[in-house]
């Protein structure tokens, strides 16, 4: 038996797992649900024939990843990382992940203040191609701000393109965001975002089911794509070519139950083309954040109002005001003056002009970014654009 405080025969044996198992092994996930994960490891480490459904070169390996896992140093590095541990059954666990069957996650490693549990029960999936358009990046983020500001979760899985986007907007709008990983929270991928994911996990929640220092591979991006689904009431899909991961994301929501949608565009863009095979099927055309609202939320929940933009500046949060303050009267500033002279990260910048943009505020002029005419005559008037 455990001493208090210490963890105990079942925990430390998920923990084991997921150096073992590959996330969404169902096999495995039936062996933990028949055995529990301490009877799995007991056989793994006891030497004895293989569990049904292995063949004896699976076995082999599995028996290998076993001996050298230490699940109890892992638990120290992510104490030491900022990171918990989460179990199926635990306070924080998530019970629509259950869905998964035996394709659940053993546990989630979880880094950032907030409940998971308590996050996810009003959470939507934001999902896109990575080589994304303008665009694509600027429905991405103005849909993750809209539903930020309208107390949704915005999640993703923290990859370049519409991701990064979604993520930016809904931390731009002072929102939720969570990001889920392909690979160990405490070594985030791509490593070109490792600011963005650092803001989220002080902001949000960074969540995987690799251990620490883990890394992603290709198999595991398209399996972390079941936990997205599985953690959301909806699943949109921004831009997405034929064979993008972001349509396993969708397809995985639609035998879950959940909503899918997607936004349209163009009909000659090829990154559009899977979001609209998704939307000739079971999927919800959207166009905006009240088209989202609409078919995730609950009951009698009132969605935004379709007017234009009218906010007056003295409405807006003091890290928007700042960003805005800092362009030009005239002419067009790149994002790197922007965020110098409004002394924030390029990243934040970024995100707020986007937000500013579906405001409208600002416009984008190739690289660089200008006021709008109505900005422009709100300061002579003193009034928001309208």
């Amino acid at each position: 038996m455990s001493a208090p405080g210490e963890p105990d025969d079942e925990l430390l044996g998920r923990v084991l797992l997921t150096r073992v198992l590959e996330p969404g092994d169902e096999v495995g996930g039936r062996w933990v649900r028949e055995l529990g994960a301490g009877g799995v490891v007991r056989r793994l480490r006891g030497g004895g024939p293989a569990l049904p459904g292995a063949s004896a070169k699976r076995w082999a390996g599995l028996l290998a990843r076993a001996e050298a896992a230490r699940p109890g140093r892992d638990l120290e590095a992510a104490r030491d990382a900022g990171v918990r541990f989460v179990p199926p059954g635990d306070a924080e666990w998530p019970g629509q992940l259950d869905d998964l069957g035996d394709a659940r996650p053993l546990g989630l490693w979880v880094r950032g203040r907030p409940s998971l549990r308590m996050w996810a029960l009003k959470s939507v999936a934001v999902v896109g191609a990575r080589a994304c358009t303008e665009y694509g990046a600027h429905m991405a983020a103005t849909l993750a701000a809209g539903l930020a500001e309208h107390g949704w979760v915005v999640v993703s899985g923290g990859a370049y393109g519409v991701d990064g986007a979604a993520h930016r907007g809904a931390l731009g709008a002072g929102g939720a965001t969570v990001a889920v990983l392909a690979c160990g929270v405490d070594r985030p991928y791509p490593r070109g975002h490792t600011r963005l994911i650092g803001r989220i996990a002080e902001q949000g929640l960074v969540i995987g089911e690799l251990p620490p220092g883990d890394h992603p591979t290709p198999s595991r991006f398209i399996l972390r794509n079941r936990v997205i689904a599985a953690l959301t009431r909806g699943t949109v899909v921004v831009e997405a070519a034929h064979r993008s991961g972001s349509l396993v994301t969708a397809r995985a929501a639609q035998r879950l139950g959940r909503h899918t949608m997607g936004v349209p565009g163009p009909a000659t863009s090829g990154l559009s083309a899977g979001v609209h095979d998704l939307l000739r099927g079971e999927a919800a055309l959207v166009t905006d954040v009240a088209d989202v609202v609409e078919l995730v939320g609950d009951i009698g929940e009132l969605a935004p109002d379709r007017r234009g933009p009218v906010l007056p500046r003295d409405l807006l949060e003091p890290a928007a005001r700042q960003v805005l303050a800092a362009l030009p009267g005239r002419g067009v500033a790149q994002p790197g003056e922007i965020a110098r002279s409004a002394q924030t990260a390029p990243d934040d910048a970024i995100a707020r002009l986007y937000e500013l943009r579906a405001l409208g505020y600002v416009e984008r002029h190739g690289d660089g970014w200008k006021l709008t005419r109505q900005a422009v005559m709100s300061v002579r008037d003193g009034r928001g654009p309208g």
